[in-house]
């Protein structure tokens, strides 16, 4: 049918007008940096329909932190004395008047109440309107943003909301949020979304040298400068220990879609260290129609999963490890899916993650998960280790700090959440520094003050496990800094301000957050450099911090054990026991090295906490002792 005169001139209007900030309204997110390496290629059709999901205020936030602590601190009469799911769903969710007022605001803009979904969780409000109705509602402007590569994302700059409103929101999506990074490789579909976290780069994951090992080499103690085996890793932090309630206790290990071990990898690797672990396998949890795909081959693909399960099943032997396999192959994941799956009460609705961010379930493309999203399929482990990371800079401060929150929940429930903090110094993916090469970028959600981030260090050539270790700047380098997001948490006032006033950085505020109020980072660190890790059929010299979270991960696992076999819980969130004083010989202090990017020398080691290597690395046998009775 042909469109009259009139019809297609509204068209017109509609597609080029940019819509006004209405006067009653205020902004409310704007991103913090315009996508690199992305055009702004066109305005979005005005009649695309989209999922929009607005995060609504939760309910005693401001009492997160002060309840953590209080289970989490050694010297409070409730450690250990961890929340349930229920109570901490019920305590955090966003109360009857948020939900009406916003209801309420959505019918005054035109949307009937049919169209008005609140989740089960009460967290979420779900609308499904097109582009024109969205911008009209928000005071916003959508573009598709093209890469060189021909992916594509849809984003606004900024939105705005009524100032009544805006207490009782927390964030809007899909909005201002922006994933940068761009895998290289083979393409996996052709509707792939080539920015989740689990597609193939050179720079995401463990990094190699190229060495390849020879299956024949002997790995005595002796050459772990050279080559790091389990046993250097049993040496250095002293893990003798075998666990005696293994059926009680949970170590979970995140991957995401298309990232996967290989059997054969498995059983090359415990043919060498580990033979009665030969033929088994992770217990598989499939996240969002997660798969352990083999149709793709090589480093990139197999390196990361590899290496975290043959190190981290080696040393919790007998222990189950639970693989939170996150994604299908269609459209990947990210955090806030694996996320869903621990807590139904973070769930949204049949897929209401982040666009650009997260994978987006039901998804009805072929070869898609076509059901609805995993919510609180799993009880969250005890301990859950994941080597995946975002650029802080990329980020919108709502949705970081609405994640960071659920981290602090998962603590609140007893899990101790370990992230590793990034590979290129004080860098961000790539050793990208905003404003010009300048500005340093941290890493999230290793910047989040509620969970425990994981830096590197290595052996000095030439040096023995029973040296004292540097931080790792062969290959790598480990993440650290300061927060350009979060506030200083009580648990690391003292060390941070230590270390400030004997070891001030030489740098300005155009470079680094130099307040000494925000979040530093890592909180502690083990090994990251020259492990032997079983890859695609050969043995491979791998580097990273993605290497030294699993490892960390599976000596706070041991002592689990050891608390569950004397009855008590699980340890639970850890930041505030390792900064204690009185804690501190219980971990290797790194004095060595420094964590260079951005065209500069980073910071250096210290006596103590230092932003490359936090508190040092641990020793499980002095941690056993100190630990176990709490």
């Amino acid at each position: 049918m042909l469109l009259s005169f009139l019809q297609l001139l509204a068209i017109s209007s509609l597609v080029a007008a940019a819509p006004s900030r209405r006067a009653n309204h205020v902004v409310h997110e704007r991103r913090s940096v315009e996508p690199r390496n992305w055009m702004k290629s066109r305005r979005v059709d005005p009649y695309k329909v989209l999922p929009l999901r607005i995060g609504l205020a939760q309910q005693n936030l401001e009492q997160l932190e002060e309840l953590l602590m209080t289970i989490s601190h050694p010297d409070s009469p409730s450690f250990g004395q961890h929340w349930s799911p229920e109570r901490v769903a019920e305590h955090f969710a966003p109360s009857e008047d948020t939900i009406s007022t916003v209801k309420d605001w959505l019918t005054t803009e035109g949307f009937r109440g049919d169209r008005i979904r609140v989740s089960p969780s009460k967290g979420w409000i779900d609308v499904n309107a097109t582009v024109s109705e969205i911008e009209a509602l928000l005071s916003a402007e959508y573009h598709v943003y093209t890469h060189p590569s021909g992916h594509e994302q849809i984003s606004c700059e900024s939105y705005s909301l009524p100032d009544h409103i805006r207490e009782h929101v927390e964030l809007i999506k899909p909005t201002v949020h922006f994933l940068h990074r761009i895998p290289e490789g083979p393409a996996l579909h052709k509707r792939d979304n080539a920015t989740k976290l689990g597609a193939p780069s050179k720079f995401n994951g463990p990094k190699t040298n190229g060495t390849v090992v020879a299956a024949s080499t002997p790995f005595p103690i002796s050459t772990c400068d050279q080559f790091i085996v389990p046993d250097c890793l049993r040496e250095l932090y002293e893990i003798d220990y075998k666990p005696k309630v293994p059926e009680k206790n949970s170590y979970g290990i995140v991957e995401f879609t298309p990232q996967a071990y290989l059997g054969n990898d498995l059983d090359i690797f415990f043919g060498l260290f580990s033979h009665d672990q030969e033929h088994k396998r992770p217990d598989l949890v499939s996240i969002d129609g997660g798969v352990v795909q083999t149709a793709f081959q090589d480093f990139s693909f197999n390196g990361e999963s590899d290496l975290d399960l043959e190190y981290a099943m080696t040393l919790v032997n007998p222990t189950k490890i639970k693989l939170l396999q996150t994604g299908d192959l269609v459209e990947g994941a990210g955090f806030d899916n694996w996320l869903d799956a621990v807590d139904k009460s973070f769930c949204t609705f049949d897929g209401g993650d982040v666009p650009g961010e997260d994978g987006i379930y039901p998804d009805p493309a072929p070869g898609g998960f076509n059901h609805p999203e995993s919510c609180g399929i799993i009880k969250p482990p005890h301990v859950v280790s994941i080597s995946y990371g975002q650029d802080e800079d990329g980020l919108s401060v709502h949705y970081a700090k609405r994640q960071c929150h659920e981290y602090g929940k998962l603590g609140m429930m007893g899990s101790t959440v370990l992230y590793a903090s990034g590979d290129f110094g004080v860098g961000g993916f790539g050793g990208f520094c905003p404003n010009g090469g300048v500005q340093f970028n941290p890493d999230f959600p290793a910047s989040c003050p509620f969970v425990t981030a994981v830096g590197a260090t290595q052996i000095t050539p030439g040096k023995t496990v029973q040296d004292p270790e540097v931080a790792c700047e062969t290959v790598i380098t480990s993440g650290g800094g300061f927060s350009t997001i979060f506030p200083m948490p009580e648990y690391q006032e003292h060390a941070v301000k230590k270390y400030l006033q004997n070891n001030p950085p030489p740098y300005t505020a155009a470079q680094y957050s130099n307040s000494g109020k925000v979040r530093a980072f890592p909180d502690l660190s083990a090994n990251g450099a020259n492990y032997v890790v079983a890859v695609d059929g050969q043995l491979d010299l791998v580097f990273g911090t993605s290497a030294s979270a699993p490892v960390v991960g599976s000596i706070i696992t041991l002592i689990n054990d050891a608390r569950l076999a004397h009855d008590k819980g699980p340890i639970g969130f850890i930041n505030p026991l390792i900064y204690q004083d009185k804690f501190s010989d219980l971990f290797n202090d790194i004095t060595s090295g420094s964590n260079p990017g951005c065209n500069t020398n980073g910071f250096t080691t210290a006596v103590g906490w230092d932003p490359v290597t936090g508190v040092g690395t641990p020793n499980l046998s002095k941690l056993l002792t100190a630990w176990v009775d709490l």
